[in-house]
């Protein structure tokens, strides 16, 4: 059994054991740790044991098992040491946590399913359809005031059966851990947690994500989110740089530009719409003419989609007398087919019959049809037949 010295102790970062037990490589049992599991979310310390570096710690019911880079001898002495950054970082976030998921059972009444300590941020899951912004602002500006109250979070150990005013049951019985924000929220809990919610220091509510009927939550808290709040500060500042505007002014600025951007876009389609236009026709007049008197032209690309730029072409090339049009793509392999009115050439009958024997799919109606193919290959051997009509 090994005796967790972060229950009482959540700064104790020094500390001698002896190795109980060595039951795999690199797999060390002490009789007492200050290293902290991965469990209820939170993941596990990091640091070093003995001068071997710790890369993961297991908790295994009645013991702990540290994974080591090394091997160290049952019963040898050894030194451990916590990586204190790591540590209070998560104590940061999980005490964090329990303040925000205890502020918004007090506002809105959504008790929390989960709880998840990321490495970049940590998330809650609310049984919400949606949070809107002024919940968050208010569970935002709630949570803060906590904060600058600086209450303390003592830690008890309370029999289960006579555990009272917990703000979520533990279904657990025997001795509990009670972690506590004085005068607000009573929660059982393993995890490593600051002294006084001061310590949690600023905190940030970001995006939230609609997950099977739930919402999670993504938050910052402590150092996180300054840095956070500088990094962004410094992106913001930059795009600002840019217009030469205030970052307050960026916002507008950029949905002004988004706005121009989507009208120069339209006016772009409208225009290359119309020179596809022009460009049919002038190759239809340097089509020459079969001993029909039809006009057949082949347009062969080496890459694109045959979008609605070659559509307006085809369009236009058979908007003249007895035409026929047909352009293709090999990447991805496709090929249109075109026909005028009086070419007397049906062309989704046409081209779907083509694209048959060429393993192809795709059809249309009797003016202009299109489809897919799987190779190369292929789409000349369709081109070749369509060619012919």
């Amino acid at each position: 059994m090994t005796d967790r010295l972060y229950y009482s102790d959540s700064y104790l970062t020094q500390f001698n054991a002896t190795v109980a037990a060595c039951d795999g490589p690199g797999r060390v049992v002490l009789d007492r740790t200050a290293f902290y599991p991965d469990s209820g979310g939170q993941p596990h310390d990091e640091g070093t044991l003995g001068g071997l570096k710790v890369l993961d710690v297991i908790d295994e019911d009645e013991r702990i098992v540290h994974v080591v880079d090394g091997e160290l001898q049952p019963g040898a002495e050894v030194a451990g040491a916590v990586d204190w950054t790591r540590r209070f970082d998560h104590m940061q976030q999980h005490s964090g946590q329990h303040l925000l998921s205890a502020v918004f059972e007090e506002l809105f009444g959504y008790r929390t399913l989960s709880f998840h300590l990321g490495s970049e941020a940590s998330t809650i899951d609310l049984p919400a359809a949606s949070l809107e912004p002024a919940q968050l602002q208010a569970a935002e500006e709630r949570v803060n005031a906590l904060v600058c109250e600086n209450r303390p979070l003592p830690v008890n150990f309370e029999d289960a059966a006579e555990a009272q005013g917990l703000r979520k049951e533990s279904g657990r019985s025997g001795l509990l851990r009670i972690v506590s924000i004085e005068g607000y929220d009573r929660s059982a809990c393993g995890g490593t947690h600051v002294r006084a919610t001061g310590e949690i220091g600023p905190v940030i509510l970001r995006k939230v994500d609609r997950i099977r009927g739930t919402v999670r939550l993504e938050f910052l808290c402590g150092l996180r989110a300054v840095r956070r709040g500088r990094d962004e500060f410094a992106a913001l500042s930059a795009v600002a740089r840019l217009f030469s505007a205030a970052p307050e002014e960026t916002p507008a600025l950029v949905a002004a530009l988004q706005e121009q951007a989507k009208e120069a876009d339209k006016a772009r389609r409208r225009l290359a719409l119309e020179a596809a236009g022009f460009r049919g026709k002038a190759l239809y007049e340097q089509c020459a003419a079969d001993e029909r008197g039809h006009r057949t032209y082949c347009d062969h690309r080496a890459s694109g989609a045959l979008d609605e730029e070659a559509r307006a072409v085809a369009q236009s090339f058979c908007a003249q007398p007895r035409a026929v049009y047909i352009v293709s793509s090999m990447n991805p392999p496709s090929v249109m087919l075109a026909a005028s009115a009086d070419a007397g050439v049906h062309a989704g009958n046409a081209l779907k019959e083509a694209l048959s024997q060429a393993g192809g799919r795709g059809g249309g109606n009797v003016q202009a049809a299109q489809g897919s193919l799987p190779t190369a290959d292929a789409v000349e051997a369709v081109v070749a037949r369509l060619a012919q009509l």
